[in-house]
């Protein structure tokens, strides 16, 4: 009988240790894997950001188009000085279209669908033949500067224009920075002109000019969601093209172009940069959006045109100039800040 015993004990025991050694890692992966598989919180300002609509990259490559749009006016002041409005406005668009297209054979771009051509003819009539135009002729006798401030109306037309067009629906303090801004390049403009009587025909041109600009912005933030970024401007410049050459063929010829190295680095400048590659960078952070949003960015870019007026063209900086911008700051960042739904 002890024998028997022994036995069955000796049996028993190895599966007696490999059924406790089973058990036990078993027991620690069921601990484990619960507090393993939940996610950890995301941080409080990628929460804050989302809860905006906002994403950095669409700031930052916002900021880089305002960056690169600021110069435009200056340098269109420096561009009209020597050479005619219609050379530089057309001119300008022709060497752009010109790189657009080298860009579209080498990346073997297909055409877009044919859907969106009318909305590529509504980008280039506002960004590549009114804005271009309209700023041309109101730069002979305004100051960069003057015409900075009352651009400076642009983020919140554009907003309006995002509002129909892309349905996206900002929040009431969106709207008030928005109009407070409006509301500060408006006081500017009549207390820098002397009233209502001293609203010359240069504001008129430059009020249109923001009026074409918004509409060319948001359709063509909306369509680079669709074809691409540097393919909404590179169509629209190749689209407009034939009229923008025959204009700069009749300026040509009327006004033969004749002007010193910096008019020519101007000109230069205009339609490499301002007419071309900025649209790039703005393109695709309106199309990273919301585009109500992105657009306000552009209200910092008066302050960033006084500066560069100042210190290329010699401008004064007078307090009332200094005070305009500040607060088109204040509303920029407000907006910038404000919840956007879409």
């Amino acid at each position: 009988m002890k024998d028997d015993s022994s036995a069955t004990a000796a049996l028993t025991a190895p599966l007696s240790r490999k059924a406790a050694g089973a058990s036990g890692p078993a027991t620690t992966r069921d601990a484990v894997a619960p507090a393993s598989a939940s996610p950890a919180p995301p941080p409080p300002a990628s929460a804050a950001a989302r809860a905006r609509g906002l994403t950095a990259p669409g700031l930052a490559w916002g900021f880089l188009g305002v960056l690169a749009f600021s110069f435009t006016l200056p340098f269109t002041r420096i561009a009209v000085a020597t050479l005619d409005p219609i050379m530089v406005s057309a001119g300008r668009a022709v060497v752009a279209a010109a790189l657009a297209a080298i860009v579209l054979l080498v990346t073997r771009t297909s055409l877009p669908p044919r859907a969106v051509w009318p909305r590529i003819l509504v980008v280039a009539a506002g960004v590549v033949v009114g804005f271009p135009m309209l700023t041309s002729f109101a730069l002979q006798t305004s100051p960069a500067s003057h015409g900075a401030v009352v651009i400076g109306l642009l983020p919140a037309a554009t907003a309006v224009v995002a509002v129909v067009r892309g349905r996206e629906r900002p929040s009431r303090l969106f709207w008030l920075a928005s109009i407070a801004g409006a509301a500060a390049v408006v006081a500017f403009t009549l207390i820098s002109g002397g009233g209502f009587g001293g609203v010359h025909i240069s504001d008129l041109l430059l009020l249109g000019a923001v009026i074409a600009a918004a509409v060319g912005y948001a359709e063509g933030g909306l369509l680079s969601r669709e074809i691409g970024s540097w393919q909404v401007i590179c169509w629209a410049l190749v689209v407009a093209a034939p009229v923008m050459a025959v204009l700069t063929g009749i300026s040509v010829v009327q006004h033969p172009p004749t002007a010193p190295l910096d008019g020519w680095l101007a000109f230069a400048y205009v339609s490499a940069i301002s007419m071309f590659l900025g649209f790039f960078a703005w393109y695709r952070g309106l199309g990273i959006g919301p585009i109500a949003s992105v657009s306000q960015i552009q209200l910092v870019q008066p302050v960033l045109t006084i500066v560069w007026a100042a210190l290329l063209l010699g401008e004064p900086l007078t307090p009332l100039t200094i005070v305009g911008a500040l607060a088109v700051i204040v509303c920029a960042a407000a907006a910038v800040r404000s919840r956007v739904r879409r």
